[in-house]
């Protein structure tokens, strides 16, 4: 397979997966551009190191991850506003605080029904 054909295949995943793949809003590499925007690449950045975070500490405080998703929705709430323009190492960092926030909400939810259940 080519480095064409890898990275049309790449896109058709990034697309797939739901990012708007803006080349403004993305980074490249190689003169490549990546398949997901930098936001997107935050996320699943932050997502796995949100699975070794909690491989190591077992737990992060709801209100903590709630404090990381806020970040990148205010982020992006207020570009889409037109307050201001982000900017791809703004929309990258925040894109991982979103990603890590989620990962440790959605493992909260999971340990409060798993808890739910042993009650009953």
């Amino acid at each position: 397979m080519t480095r064409d054909e890898l990275w049309i295949k790449a896109m058709s995943l990034g697309a797939a997966a739901g990012c708007h793949q803006m080349p403004e809003r993305s980074f490249f590499i190689g003169g490549y551009q990546m398949p997901v925007c930098a936001r997107c690449t935050g996320v699943f950045l932050g997502q796995c190191a949100a699975f070794a975070v909690l491989i190591c500490r077992k737990r992060v405080p709801v209100w903590a991850a709630a404090v990381l998703l806020l970040t990148m929705g205010a982020d992006w709430f207020t570009q889409y506003i037109g307050l201001r323009e982000s900017t791809n190492p703004r929309r990258l960092v925040t894109g991982v605080m979103g990603g890590m926030g989620v990962v440790f909400l959605w493992a909260s939810a999971v340990r409060a029904v798993i808890n739910g259940i042993k009650k009953k």
